[in-house]
């Protein structure tokens, strides 16, 4: 009976840890990565500063901001893990809208979602290098700015595009993505109401996902 017992308590602790973490620190609020891969469609799963590198020759990246892309942070001091974020509306060729979650802490709560707020490019030579995000304690944009990996696109890559977008600083002639090469399907999401931005409900879909995410890739 003992052996028995010693042998089953091992499975145990290993389903409660997938299913039932018992650190609260990083799995008791919404982490930016499943909100930005369940908005964007995009299936990279692993930390935020994980995923420009993972996206190489799987999906177009570019230097310029698309509605539907997910903008990528590599990690910047205390933001060890990086960020990603996804693009929801141009507004100029300096300010987008961006919606994300894990960012700002509101009413005292972190893995809040952020729907449609602000981002800036800062960089001098205005190539979205550089951005402030808004910042909900201060009702504006905050006062760091952080440096990009660029912009992921909502589409696989091909080996002619694979060409075309390996640098996350593509020349001047080819800095848009070809457009035509997202899926029809997203200008219809992207009209949506805000609704479509929150998890459809708390259970995660995808356990093996949710555990790579927690524990980085």
């Amino acid at each position: 009976m003992t052996s028995l017992r010693n042998a089953i308590i091992p499975i145990v602790l290993v389903l409660q840890a997938i299913m039932m973490p018992v650190s609260a620190k990083a799995n008791d609020y919404l982490q930016c990565v499943p909100f930005a891969r369940q908005l964007s469609g995009i299936q990279i799963y692993g930390d935020a500063h994980s995923w420009w590198g993972q996206a190489d020759g799987v999906y177009e990246r570019g230097a310029l901001p698309v509605e539907g892309a997910v903008l990528s942070l590599p990690s910047h001091g205390a933001m060890q893990l990086g960020h990603v974020a996804v693009v929801r509306k141009i507004i100029d060729d300096r300010n987008i809208l961006i919606s994300h979650a894990n960012w700002s802490p509101i009413n005292g709560q972190r893995g809040q979602i952020e729907r449609r707020v602000a981002a800036k490019d800062v960089s001098a030579a205005n190539d979205w290098s550089l951005v402030r995000i808004w910042y909900a304690p201060i009702d504006n944009l905050g006062t760091t700015a952080f440096p990009v990996n660029g912009f992921i696109y909502p589409t696989r890559q091909t080996k002619q595009a694979g060409r075309q977008w390996a640098s996350a600083k593509p020349t001047s002639q080819s800095r848009m993505p070809n457009r035509s090469l997202f899926d029809p399907r997203l200008t219809a999401d992207l009209a949506q109401s805000a609704e479509a931005e929150v998890p459809k409900n708390a259970e995660p879909r995808d356990l093996i996902g949710e555990l790579l995410d927690r524990v980085g890739s």
